[in-house]
C-alpha cells in the first residue's frame, strides 16, 4: 500500500493527470484552479496516496463547521479496486473526526453506479435530499 501524506505544490501535474485518467475532469472545473483555491484553504485535508514517486490516488476534504465534503477521491485506474480507494476514504474521514466534523458529504455524477456501490460498501447512504448548484463564475 502506498503512503498516503498531504498534498505537496510539486504534486500537481500528476495529480491532474490522475484526475483526467480517472474522468474527473470537466471543462467547468479547472484542475489547477481547484488545487489552487484548495492549498489557500485547508490545505492540510488535501492527501495522496505515493509509491516510488508515482502518485496514486488523491483525496480533497473540507470541512465547513457543519458538515464536511469530499471531492476528487481518485485512484489510477490499473490500481483500483485494490483498496486504496478505501484507504483514502478512511484517512479522509479520521482528518475530519479529528477537526470535529460529525457528518460527511460527497456527490456522485448521476448514472455512476460503479462509484455510488463503492460508497455504499463504505458505509455512505443516499440522503433524501435534492442537490441544487448554481454557477457564480459564468461557466
Amino acid at each position: 500500500m502506498p503512503d498516503i501524506r498531504t498534498f505537496r505544490p510539486d504534486d500537481e501535474p500528476q495529480v491532474i493527470a490522475l484526475w483526467t485518467a480517472c474522468g474527473l475532469v470537466v471543462p467547468w472545473n479547472v484542475p489547477s484552479d481547484d488545487i489552487a483555491k484548495k492549498l489557500a484553504f485547508q490545505p492540510g485535508l488535501f492527501f495522496v496516496a505515493e509509491a516510488a514517486g508515482r502518485i496514486q490516488g488523491s483525496v480533497m476534504a473540507g470541512y465547513d463547521g457543519h458538515r464536511g465534503w469530499i471531492n476528487y477521491l481518485a485512484v489510477l485506474p490499473d490500481l483500483q479496486k485494490g483498496g486504496l480507494g478505501r484507504a483514502l476514504m478512511q484517512h479522509a474521514e479520521a482528518a475530519l473526526r479529528a477537526i470535529g466534523c460529525p457528518k460527511i458529504n460527497l456527490q456522485v455524477r448521476g448514472g455512476n453506479a460503479a462509484v455510488l456501490a463503492f460508497y455504499e460498501r463504505l458505509g455512505f447512504k443516499v440522503d433524501d435530499t435534492v442537490s441544487l448548484g448554481k454557477r457564480l463564475d459564468g461557466r
